[in-house]
Formats: structure tokens, C-alpha cells, sequence
């Protein structure tokens, strides 16, 4: 889940490193110059490697008698991108009183390039206390020290001073945390999810509100250096401020780790020894924390399937074991169907039709919507694939029927209260949740409002969303956990996708909803015209950049591209689906009609005629 640039990590003559043997190959190949002639021997683990554990391994160099400031600037930098777990080789650049003070893990600046000591002017001078560096650049986004990402764009300018100490240039003043370059932090980083429970608050009482659904919380660490441990550390250190509000961890608070480096066993089988925090737990707890630990370890680990999760006491003993089987079928979002879901659009007769796998043709659904008595703007279907809601053509009525043969329509559930002129007012697509609730946003020329209807019958409940300000709702698509919800926010007629947190306060049976501290997903994205959720933190997304040509991509909730396939380009999208499945492939409504794309293939013309392409949800 890397930021949008995919340059790669630059390996001129002035990046002094060293390579292991092992990578001298594959060094070659990428533009090393010569096999090092010097430096230490690293021993080789021949166990098997996950898909981060490169065999490259990057090492800082040890300054160099005589070097001056500048140059001891960038040898620093170069060495603070090395893959040493405690930075041995950068401290060796700074005086003794920084060495004490440094804390290179409290924040992470990430630039578009390497950042750059600039030219010689008034601000970098030998003064009578030593020599100043000004570094500057363009930053993209930062890290905080709980491993959560933001996009950030701005000006980047930092100073670092530097004294000579027992006749050498050292560094005594500098910024805590790190600077990297955009290639630099890709090769170093990887997005991970930490796994929590999602937490409703008013409504967890309910029935349909499962206290078994696990929240994707996106965090970066340092592939290489002990990934396994690094996240089970993350995750133990709770949800990051963004999800904190909405998400509980079954971890009581205090639990560490009672050994520092973990791995899967001959059977990929992980066994984690806890603190005595951990110890006073029943199973079914227990349990709980085991699953959170496993689809977190599994997501580190994409290339090993974990077998089971055993958690044990500082002492070895055991105090509960969740198999995989256990793990997906009790903690796995699950097919309410019991089947892959179903592709849906509206075809040219105005009849809601269904996709699947074996099919060759598209099909009418059940119920009024596959009749085409009822023309629709758009629709959504209920995770169940059960139910069905339509908008309609004029896009000023919301209906809500069963697909069931011999089902009425009904009246509307909902009238949009703005006269609906334009293709871009009245009623948005409708979206379900996972706990069967419908979500709508009504908009005129002026402003909009978001709605929540409680299992998609009964009467519509508004959700504040304070944070939008004047800005208006163009369409929403809510998560299957119904704790985040995806926003396309337009403001001065540009039109940006945000991601909003659902809270839930009140009471039960007066529940107030709101959706809080909205953020933006794809920020270089001028003009989003579609967006859909396409896995746990994950969602596609259609947009240009400015003055740019229309583009199709995968963001990560927290704002950075993934690191998933890159798409192959498709003229002219109005609208897209994707599956939290994401074995499923994606379908467009583009300028060939309704387009397909299965995994690993082109996109494939399904219908020429035909709109509002939806997966269940």
C-alpha cells in the first residue's frame, strides 16, 4: 500500500551502502556497479520468507575522518534509510547529547524525493557555534508513532546543526523522527492491517449487531526488520487515534509480549507468549484475541497461510488454540448467501439484473425490480441478497421490496424534499450495511443530507455529519461493518472522496448517529466520479488529477495507493462496483457499456446497453 509514485530506490555513487552477499545478484541486476570489496559477512536464513523478506539488505556506512558538514548531512540521511532495527549506524553521525535525545521513531516525514541540503546561502554558514544545514523538499504524507499514515501535502523545511566533537563534524540538533525520500519509504515500509472489534455502542444490545465483526485499522512498519513481532506489537498497542472511537480490543490494557521475536513454526503455526496482563482471560476472550492476532499476523505474513494461533502465559502454558477453520468461520467477514455474491445492473428495459460465475447472460432478478415496471436511476442490494433498493428515474423516490416472486413494490420509503432538475440532485445510490441497515444521502443545488434507514424499513433517521460544513453529499457507499463510510464531497465544483467514522450515541431505542472527522482517501484526485469498497481497507476508485486524463486505482483507507494490481485503463467510467470479496472481480458502467474485469484478465464487455452496476452492499 504504497503512496502513488512507484520510482524506485535510487543506487548512485553518492548512496555509500553495503550489500549482503546473498543480494549481490540481485543488486547487479538493479544497477549496482561492482560486487563490495569490503564489509561484514551476513549469515543466511534458508527458512522460508514472506513476500517482504527481500534478499537485499541495505547498511548504513560509519562516517568518514575529515568529512564535512554537508557531507555528513547526507550520509546520515542515507544511513537513517539502512535496515538496522535500532539506526547503530545513523547514531554513529551525531554528537553525544543527541545520541540521548533522538527519538527516531516519534514521527516519519515522507518527500517526493530525497531531501536536500540547499545551496549555500545566508541560512547555512560556519558560524562560531557550529554549521547549520537547511534541508528542504516536498513532503507527501507523514507517519505518526502509532504506525498510522496521513497524506500530507505541503512545504517541507528543517534544519540540522552540527558541532565538531573530538575534531569531527557531529550532529547535535535535529528534528525527532525520520525523513525519507517516497522511494526510500516504500522499499523500507509495508501497510499492514491490525484487526479490532467494531464497537456500537447504542445499538450493540441488538441482535443484528454482532459482537464477532473485526474493523481493518491500516497501519506501516519496517518489513524487514522482525515483521511477525512488529505488528503483534502494533496490535497490542490498540487502534490508532482515527478508528479508536469506534473499535474495541479484546487485549486488557497492559498486555505485552513476553518474548521479542516471533515466527511461524515447521507448521505455521504462530505461538505468542503474553504478559501476566493477558493471564486472567476466560476462552471465550481469549478466543477473541487469538482472532485478532491471526488475521493481523496474515495479513504481515500474505504469503504463508497461518495454521493456528496458540497464545500462551510468560510461562508456556497454554491458555487457548484458534485454528484457521475456527479463525474464518467465526471471525471472517462472511457471505451472508453462503455463495460469492452476484453481479447486478440495470439493463435497457429498465429490469435489475443478476450475474453470476456459471452464467452467460445476465438475468432478472425476483420481485418488482426485475419487471422493468419501475424505471431506476440506480440500486442497491442487500448483502443477503434478499432485498433490493431503487431509486427512481427521476430521482426523487426511494423504494424498498423483497426479491421475491409475486412481491408488490409498494409506496416510496422516502421522497427526495428538492426538486431533483439535475442528474446530480435528489436521491443518491443507496447503500446496505452489514447489520441490514439502509443508508441514502438526499441533495439539491445547495446542500444535502445523509439518512439511515433501520433495516431498510420505517422511517429515515438523518445522521449529522459535521464535519462537511457547506460542502455537499454527491454519493456515499457504507462499509459492511457500518463503521466507515465513503463520501464523494463536491466543494466549488470539485468533487473529493472522503472517509467518514460512524459513531452511535444514545440510547437503544433513540439511537443518534453521526459521521465524524471525515478524511480524504485520494487526495491528488481533482474530480472523483466513483468510488467502491473493494476489501477490509481497501476501495477503487475512479478520477482524474488535475489537468490529467480519467484513471482507475486502488486507495487504502488511509489515504495511500495500494500496493494491490495496477488496472488496466477503461474509457469513459461512470460508475464502478468492487467485492469486499476480493477473489471477485470489478464492473464498470464505461463507454463500451457494462464491463467486466477478472483477476488477472481485461476488461470484457457485458452488456452494451446498461447502468448502475452494483455488488451486494
Amino acid at each position: 500500500m504504497a503512496p502513488t509514485s512507484r520510482t524506485r530506490a535510487r543506487r548512485g555513487a553518492g548512496r555509500a551502502r553495503k550489500l549482503t552477499l546473498l543480494g549481490c545478484a540481485a543488486a547487479l541486476l538493479a544497477g549496482c556497479a561492482s560486487m563490495p570489496d569490503s564489509g561484514e559477512v551476513t549469515a543466511v536464513d534458508q527458512s522460508p520468507r514472506s513476500e517482504g523478506d527481500s534478499q537485499v539488505r541495505v547498511y548504513g556506512v560509519p562516517p568518514q575522518d575529515g568529512a564535512q558538514p554537508t557531507n555528513i548531512v547526507r550520509s546520515f540521511l542515507d544511513a537513517t534509510t539502512s535496515d538496522e532495527a535500532d539506526f547503530r549506524t545513523a547514531t554513529q553521525y551525531l554528537a553525544k547529547s543527541a545520541k540521548r535525545t533522538w527519538r527516531p521513531f516519534q514521527v516519519t516525514k515522507v518527500l517526493q524525493e530525497r531531501p536536500k541540503p540547499e545551496p549555500k546561502v545566508q541560512p547555512n554558514r560556519e558560524d562560531v557555534n557550529g554549521y547549520t544545514v537547511t534541508l528542504s523538499g516536498s513532503q507527501v504524507a507523514s507517519v505518526d508513532d502509532h504506525h498510522a499514515y496521513a497524506p500530507e501535502e505541503k512545504p517541507y523545511r528543517q534544519t540540522i546543526h552540527l558541532i565538531k566533537e573530538d575534531g569531527q563534524w557531529r550532529i547535535d540538533r535535529l528534528p525527532d523522527g525520520l525523513v525519507l525520500g517516497l522511494s526510500d519509504f516504500q522499499r523500507i515500509y509495508r501497510s499492514v492491517n491490525k484487526y479490532y472489534f467494531a464497537s456500537y455502542k447504542s445499538e450493540s444490545e441488538e441482535p443484528k449487531a454482532s459482537r464477532n465483526v473485526l474493523v481493518a485499522d491500516p497501519v506501516y512498519l519496517r518489513q524487514r526488520i522482525k515483521p511477525i513481532t512488529a505488528s503483534v506489537e502494533a496490535l497490542l498497542s490498540g487502534p490508532t487515534d482515527w478508528l479508536n472511537q469506534v473499535t474495541t480490543s479484546e487485549f486488557p490494557r497492559g498486555t505485552r509480549l513476553a518474548a521479542s521475536d516471533l515466527a511461524l513454526d515447521d507448521s505455521n503455526a504462530l505461538r505468542v507468549k503474553l504478559s501476566k496482563a493477558a493471564v486472567n482471560t476466560d476462552t471465550t476472550q481469549c478466543k477473541r484475541m487469538a482472532a485478532q492476532l491471526f488475521f493481523t499476523v496474515q495479513d504481515m505474513t500474505r504469503a504463508s497461510k497461518i495454521s493456528e494461533v496458540e497464545l500462551q502465559d510468560d510461562g508456556g502454558n497454554s491458555l487457548c488454540v484458534l485454528s484457521q477453520d475456527q479463525a474464518e468461520r467465526d471471525f471472517a467477514p462472511p457471505q451472508p448467501t453462503g455463495r460469492a455474491p452476484k453481479e447486478y445492473f440495470i439493463d435497457a428495459d429498465h429490469k435489475v439484473v443478476a450475474m453470476s460465475d456459471s452464467a452467460t447472460e445476465p438475468t432478472p432478478v425476483r420481485g418488482p425490480f426485475g419487471t422493468g415496471s419501475t424505471p431506476l436511476r440506480s440500486v442497491a442490494i442487500s448483502r443477503g441478497e434478499n432485498a433490493a433498493a431503487g431509486v427512481s428515474g427521476d430521482g426523487r423516490s426511494l423504494y424498498v421490496a423483497a426479491m421475491e416472486d409475486g412481491v408488490e413494490r409498494g409506496g416510496a420509503l422516502l421522497t427526495s424534499a428538492g426538486s431533483a432538475k439535475h442528474a446530480d440532485e435528489g436521491l443518491t445510490a443507496p447503500s446496505w450495511d452489514g447489520l441490514g441497515d439502509l443508508w441514502i444521502a438526499d441533495r439539491d443545488a445547495h446542500g444535502s443530507r445523509l439518512l439511515r434507514i433501520r433495516e431498510g424499513k420505517g422511517d429515515p433517521e438523518e445522521v449529522a455529519v459535521p464535519g462537511l460544513g457547506g460542502r455537499r453529499i454527491k454519493a456515499i457507499k457504507v462499509a459492511a461493518d457500518g463503521i466507515r463510510i465513503a463520501v464523494l464531497v463536491e466543494d466549488k465544483g470539485r468533487t473529493t472522496l472522503q472517509l467518514g467514522r460512524v459513531e452511535r450515541g444514545g440510547s437503544s431505542a433513540h439511537p443518534v448517529l453521526s459521521v465524524q472527522e471525515l478524511r480524504p482517501i485520494a487526495p491528488q484526485l481533482e474530480d472523483v466520479v466513483a468510488a467502491s469498497w473493494a476489501g477490509g481497507s481497501r476501495l477503487v476508485v475512479v478520477g482524474r488529477e488535475s489537468g490529467g486524463v480519467q484513471q482507475m486505482q486502488f486507495m487504502e483507507t488511509d489515504g495511500s495507493a495500494s500496493n494491490a494490481q495496477t488496472l488496466p485503463g477503461v474509457n469513459g467510467v461512470k460508475a464502478v462496483a468492487a467485492s469486499e470479496d476480493e477473489t471477485r472481480p470489478l464492473i464498470a458502467d464505461a463507454t463500451e457499456g457494462i464491463v467486466r474485469l477478472p483477476p488477472d484478465a481485461n476488461w470484457k464487455t457485458v452488456a452494451k446497453d446498461g447502468t448502475a452496476p452494483v455488488y451486494p452492499g
